[in-house]
């Protein structure tokens, strides 16, 4: 049976998301470890998302129980998903959300019905189901996603072999951790100077930049937009800020609005600006699809 791929919104984006940048974990849980909640795995929240799914997945497949305490069927997956990973050995990584407690996670996942469950690799859904499964039928599924990303991936599915990491992308990830945005934005660009397909340094220094300028932006540049519909820099300012308060489709709205209302040079500034934003984000995500469609409605 085909799965529907879920909703990935904004905090899934690139490799390294919005709300990460701000507070990243500073040391990862080993998949189905003690001190995890939820009926087993490492427990998500907005805090660790990117760190534990996200880059997670870049080494293992990582599998994400949605969940709640309120449903039986949802702990008993858990547990079955837990005893499965166990036995794995580190081969994929088992992550739950309490969709009671952490429900902006949940909801940039798409959820409508617990249990979801939705595997990753590489930062991206690979295969989803919802409702309860017997254990055979899991054991097929994991083995599945396991054939499926095979030598894609960089982990040597070995839970006794720490990581590997590239010893410029672990001094970025420290600058990055410490709050300094300048430090780690040049270890990043250092990065992209020698490897420019790097895919954790070009989400990371398009969202440090943004992060930079976003953050600094007053906070009445809304209702200075608002005020001056045709102010360009007053709009860049209000779309950055609606976009870090996670207001996505208004920040697109304003720019493509204001694609119809300029021209020449001014016009080109603006949708410069708006292709820009659209790559912070997941080029499948819905608000970005719909926002592409949109700008090509008001350029042609």
């Amino acid at each position: 049976m085909t799965r529907p791929r879920p909703s990935i919104g904004p905090a899934l984006a690139g490799a390294v998301d919005l709300s990460a940048l701000k507070q990243r974990p500073a040391a990862e849980s080993a998949p189905g470890g003690a001190g995890t909640g939820g009926p087993g795995g490492v427990e998500v929240t907005e805090a660790n998302l990117e760190a534990e799914v996200l880059i997670r997945s870049s080494q293992v497949p990582v599998v994400v129980l949605l969940w709640s305490p309120r449903s039986d069927a949802s702990v008993a997956l858990g547990q079955t998903l837990a005893d499965l990973a166990g036995a794995d050995a580190g081969k994929w990584s088992l992550a739950t959300v309490n969709v009671d407690t952490t429900p902006r996670v949940a909801q940039m996942f798409g959820v409508q019905a617990v249990p979801t469950v939705v595997a990753l690799a590489g930062g991206q859904p690979i295969s989803s189901f919802q409702g309860p499964q017997p254990a055979d039928q899991l054991r097929r599924w994991v083995d599945s996603l396991l054939e499926a990303t095979a030598g894609k991936l960089a982990g040597s599915g070995d839970a006794d072999q720490p990581e590997q990491v590239d010893p410029a992308v672990a001094q970025a990830r420290a600058a990055l951790d410490a709050g300094d945005f300048d430090a780690a934005l040049n270890a990043y660009q250092a990065i992209l100077d020698t490897q420019p397909n790097h895919t954790e340094a070009k989400g990371a220094v398009r969202q440090i930049m943004f992060l930079q300028r976003a953050t600094t932006q007053r906070p009445d540049a809304v209702a200075v937009a608002d005020a001056a519909p045709d102010d360009v820099e007053a709009a860049f300012a209000a779309a950055d800020v609606e976009i870090l308060q996670q207001q996505v489709e208004p920040a697109f709205d304003r720019l493509i609005a204001l694609v119809k209302r300029t021209a020449g040079d001014d016009r080109t500034k603006v949708r410069t600006r708006l292709i820009e934003l659209f790559e912070l984000f997941d080029p499948a995500d819905p608000e970005v699809i719909a926002g592409r469609r949109k700008l090509a409605n008001a350029l042609y």
